[in-house]
């Protein structure tokens, strides 16, 4: 029963941000309401065999160390991009072969993270977490387009969803903490019901199970500079999984080695594949409940594999998942506000002490944002390129990405000249 009990608890700790990413994705891509519950139903269950997968050791993979795989935050901003420019159908090509990818570099990936030392992930992040944020100030609206945009009832819902999770984190501890995005959530979207603006019709019409589809939204395509978009942010998910995993292996006290370490990575590698296959989307190992473990004092696989399961379960009830999509955008764009801005504090985070170390790690990290946000901004910039450079250039966090790598190697990594010292000669 207590087993049991964990295993809720790690759910509902994974489960705000579970379901956001598949909801703003869906969302800014136009997805009806049947497409969403899909969406959200199959990412939950994915999220379940991604962490099965990791939990459950063998030969070939899973780490064996009791830690959640969870949608990544770090992938919301190239995945709407790339739907919006190229389709649904190229999104997912990108998703299956950066999956693809991961796997076959998983044996030596450990010998590329050090091409992404801390000024490197850090700063790709901050430009991942900035350049969400006017999703977020869409959907607080009402979302782009609406014609109810910027009324005072939708600005009422997302400031007020957002006052409840910062009152709620800021007055509460442990696991109430963890869940304050979810119950923002869900008590905005009561407040918006008393409001009438809350469509149950979703709910209504989905079905009580469904199994996942194989290409549920079409057939894949492939497209390079997406397949190098997503596949960056897949290796920058790695690197931050990484980090978790050597917190739950200190916690546990138990020693990861470098053949561990590839099947984690290329348990995340076959997870996100198969995401692809059937229509969900990336992977990344979730900090949340590394805490939850911390505070818990249950540091078990046993506790993992009952919320893995769990979470299978819950993808395969379309009508669960419909709940999630009839919250309004403008509750949505509240909690996505406090989400992302968690994803740029954890970039400064992680910049704070690599800034102080040399005046390089601070240019590294100047031109990169500035290189970033400015092709996010002015996109055309470089449409007079040949195409082949256009695959580095076309998305502002795969430039920001690139900038960051080349000045980490020309500061951090090239040999330095050393000063001969002159040898004065002895007065005679």
């Amino acid at each position: 029963m207590k087993t049991t009990a964990l295993g809720i608890q790690h759910v509902l700790a994974m489960y705000a941000g579970a379901i956001l990413v598949p909801l703003i994705i869906g969302g800014s891509l136009g997805l009806t309401a049947e497409q969403l519950t899909y969406l959200v139903a199959i990412d939950i269950f994915m999220c379940g065999i991604a962490t099965l997968l990791q939990v459950v050791r063998n030969k070939f993979f899973g780490i064996g160390l009791p830690v959640v795989l969870g949608c990544t935050f770090t992938a919301v901003g190239p995945m709407i991009a790339i739907g919006s420019e190229f389709g649904i159908s190229t999104m997912y090509g990108a998703i299956i072969a950066s999956g693809v990818i991961i796997v076959i570099i998983s044996g030596f990936f450990g010998k590329l993270v050090r091409f992404f030392p801390p000024i490197v992930t850090g700063t790709v992040v901050v430009i991942i977490g900035v350049t969400l944020i006017p999703v977020a100030i869409n959907d607080l609206g009402g979302g782009q387009g609406a014609a109810d945009f910027g009324s005072i009832s939708n600005i009422a819902l997302g400031f007020g969803t957002l006052l409840f999770i910062i009152l709620t984190y800021r007055f509460s501890k442990g696991f109430m903490r963890s869940v304050s995005i979810l119950l923002g959530l869900i008590v905005g979207t009561i407040a918006a019901g008393l409001m009438g603006k809350v469509d149950f019709s979703a709910v209504a019409e989905a079905s009580y199970f469904r199994l996942p589809e194989l290409f549920y939204f079409g057939t894949p395509t492939f497209e390079w500079s997406s397949i190098l978009t997503l596949t960056l942010v897949a290796m920058v998910s790695l690197v931050e999984s990484t980090g978790v995993y050597f917190a739950v292996s200190d916690m546990t006290k138990k020693k990861l080695t470098e053949a561990e370490l590839s099947r984690g990575y290329r348990a995340e590698g076959l997870a996100i594949f198969l995401g692809g296959i059937f229509n969900a989307l990336q992977y990344t190992a979730y900090s949340q409940n590394v805490g939850l473990l911390q505070l818990s004092g249950v540091k078990t696989r046993k506790v993992i594999l009952v919320a893995g399961a769990m979470l299978v379960g819950l993808g395969l009830v379309p009508k669960i998942a419909a709940f999630t999509t009839i919250i309004p955008k403008s509750v949505l764009g509240g909690a996505s506000i406090a989400m992302f801005g968690m994803v740029i504090a954890q970039g400064i985070k992680m910049l704070s002490k690599e800034i102080s170390i040399s005046t390089g790690n601070s240019m590294i990290v100047a031109c990169s944002v500035g290189m970033g946000l400015g092709v996010t901004v002015v996109p055309e910039l470089f449409a007079q390129l040949p195409s082949g450079v256009q695959i580095l250039t076309s998305n502002g966090i795969v430039a920001g990405s690139i900038t960051a790598i080349v000045l980490n190697i020309v500061f951090n990594m090239l040999p330095t000249k050393q000063p001969v010292p002159v040898l004065q000669e002895k007065e005679a």
